[in-house]
């Protein structure tokens, strides 16, 4: 049995797996540091072990995570978990194996494993909400590139505005989209509001939801005719609408349409899991870490 840990910006998402079945599922608060993190985990863990034979823990973390070393880089919510080895700390606590992925590989990895993707061995994965993040799947694994830096799509740009390079998490974001209509309307908004207000006939929030959908199949479009992949899975909150791909799919046939010599469309679908993603793909991680 493994334990599976999901780090997020204000929760830590936990279970044990067994036979691919996550059990005893829960939620542990985010501390005020580091010590205060791992006493919490491995509070929890020990407790565990009272009730199941654990054979290692699987994380799934946000940031630039180097899966060798088992240290997180970059930046997230939680800035005290970039630095720290998590193998050898919790290794040194538990006496137990220790993997650690990216979030949005992991995701990825529970989507080729048994989800939207499972009949697929070379996938990219869009991650659309605050911003645009990702992975790059090849042969069924992840590919970390040079830098951690594989799958960051929202780092590329597709538009100039004014002399200024925004990126495409800047325009292609749900938050990007609620951003645009503040912009014009002020007010608070979020994305149901957004979407509510465009059934509603509201011209401002209908035009910010077909930027959305224009700059998001840009993006898809760059990621197809770099990579080739066999199938775009789409994951985050926007993904659970029923016409995200259909609408999508709509704008991709217009820049093909434009380009001309582009003759292949890109297969979009969106993502089968939601709050397990993480942990599942941590899971696999982890197997494939261990065989």
């Amino acid at each position: 049995m493994i334990v599976c840990i999901d780090i997020g910006g204000t929760s830590l998402k936990v279970a044990v797996e067994n036979n691919d079945e996550l059990l005893d599922k829960d939620t542990l608060p985010v501390r005020e540091d580091f010590d205060s993190f791992v006493q919490e985990i491995v509070r929890w863990i020990k407790e565990k072990q009272k009730k199941y034979d654990i054979e290692g823990i699987a994380f799934s973390a946000p940031g630039a995570v180097d899966v060798k070393s088992g240290i997180i880089g970059g930046a997230s919510a939680i800035p005290y978990i970039h630095g720290p080895n998590f193998k050898e700390v919790f290794k040194e606590k538990l006496n137990l194996p220790i993997s650690i992925e990216n979030d949005a590989n992991c995701a990825a990895l529970a989507e080729v494993y048994k989800g939207a993707a499972k009949e697929y061995n070379d996938v990219c994965f869009v991650v659309c909400g605050s911003g645009i993040g990702g992975a790059v799947i090849k042969d069924g694994l992840v590919h970390h590139g040079k830098h951690l830096h594989g799958g960051e799509f929202g780092y590329t740009v597709v538009c100039e505005d004014n002399g200024n390079m925004p990126i495409l998490s800047e325009v292609a974001s749900t938050q990007a989209m609620v951003r645009r209509v503040e912009k014009q309307l002020g007010g608070k908004w979020d994305g149901l509001k957004v979407f509510k207000e465009a059934s509603n006939g509201n011209q401002v929030c209908q035009d910010s939801i077909e930027k959305f959908y224009h700059y998001l199949a840009l993006g898809i479009y760059n990621i197809q005719y770099t990579y080739d992949p066999e199938l775009i899975v789409i994951g985050g909150a926007i993904s659970k609408r029923e016409d995200l791909c259909d609408n999508v799919s709509r704008h991709l046939d217009i820049i093909l349409e434009k380009v001309g010599i582009a003759k292949v469309k890109p297969q979009v679908v969106s993502c089968q899991y939601f709050g397990d993603a993480n942990l599942i793909g941590a899971l696999v991680n982890y197997r494939q870490e261990y065989k």
